[in-house]
């Protein structure tokens, strides 16, 4: 299958790099294919980026099939665009489509694809350290059917934005809120797709979260709410005297990238990791007798994020001295290094856009 490139007639500017926020700004061209049942994956192109039109049947609004990735595209000094980890991500975005049913990509072609995409668009990444170009690929059935069961037509998308920082304030200390009303997931469900349900299931918490001033919900298990799971947007660490714990993988966690790049980098460095449960009242405790050293989050969007306050009932913890931790900083240094070309890449996560 070959791609077929169709140029933008009229294209847009760039923000200035200090301009720019997060996911509210869109490259000139997108690119899309079309599933048909018995003719899998077909007419991929790159065309204009530009809203669509789907029946109002269509069955992703009425059941909410549809998936989705983050991940992105840099520029390094001397000018090379380099994407960290892209076929993990389409990986991932594999199993969470056998999950909800979808059929799955090529992620060679996709790759290809993606490449070719970012290529064109060059000019709309943005150069300065922190700021990157987010790349959103994701997929939705599009049968015009109201009948539950897995569609037989699909489409697939991938836009770009230019970014900045994820939070507004930047690489400092965060303030979440642990929730004990609600659950965002529980095991045998799809907690571990990235699927827009998930998120969905957030938001009535994160509001309540910020209406209490905190930037994010720390989401316990959803059958004894009990052992920490993940944060809204990140997965979690926590430095307990020399171990660095991480909610192990439990079907109703997502297994983040950048999680997984946190995990390996710790190992190579000889760092002792544990991804077991952890329970909330582990962490207070550990607070209390003043083993708890730092806590931090990790996903694409934010690379790392320390964790400077946690509010759980009416208790308020703080961590650190209200800058980032010495381990978060060294995770942080090491992961931006590499996807900005600062560092050489050991691990194989870099793959050039010729």
């Amino acid at each position: 299958m070959e791609v077929k490139v169709t140029r933008a007639s009229k294209t847009g500017t760039r923000p200035k790099d200090e301009d720019l926020g997060f996911g509210t700004v869109f490259t000139d061209h997108m690119f899309v294919m079309d599933y048909k049942e018995g003719q899998g994956w077909c007419d991929a192109r790159i065309e204009p980026y530009g809203t669509f039109s789907v029946s109002p049947a269509a069955m992703v609004l009425h059941y909410g099939q549809a998936v989705f990735e983050g991940l992105k595209a840099y520029k390094t000094e001397s000018g090379k665009v380099q994407l960290f980890r892209a076929r993990d991500n389409f990986a991932r975005m594999n199993r969470s489509a056998k999950g909800l049913c979808i059929p799955g990509i090529d992620v060679d072609f996709v790759m290809d694809a993606l490449k070719k995409l970012v290529k064109i668009e060059k000019d709309w990444i943005p150069e300065t350290m922190g700021t990157s170009l987010y790349i959103r690929p994701f997929m939705f059935a599009t049968d015009p059917y109201l009948g539950v069961r897995a569609a037989h037509t699909y489409r697939f998308f991938i836009i770009l934005s230019p970014v900045g920082s994820y939070y507004a304030q930047g690489l400092q200390p965060v303030k979440i809120w642990v929730c004990e009303d609600h659950v965002r997931a529980v095991r045998g469900g799809v907690g571990e797709f990235k699927t827009p349900g998930n998120y969905a299931a957030s938001l009535l918490a994160g509001e309540k979260a910020k209406e209490e001033g905190y930037n994010q919900v720390l989401w316990l298990d959803g059958i004894e709410l009990k052992y920490i799971e993940e944060v809204g947007a990140m997965n979690i660490f926590f430095v307990i005297n020399d171990e660095l714990v991480t909610p192990v993988l439990n079907g109703s966690i997502l297994p983040g990238i950048t999680r997984y790049s946190v995990i390996d980098l710790a190992k190579k460095w000889g760092m002792k990791v544990s991804e077991r449960k952890i329970s909330i009242d582990e962490v207070l405790a550990a607070h209390d007798n003043g083993t708890l050293k730092e806590v931090f989050g990790s996903g694409t969007a934010a690379v790392v994020s320390p964790v400077g306050e946690i509010r759980y009932k009416d208790r308020v913890i703080n961590i650190g001295d209200g800058n980032p931790g010495e381990t978060c900083m060294k995770f942080y240094n090491a992961l931006t290094a590499i996807q900005y070309g600062q560092a050489e890449d050991t691990e194989g996560w870099i793959e050039f856009v010729e």
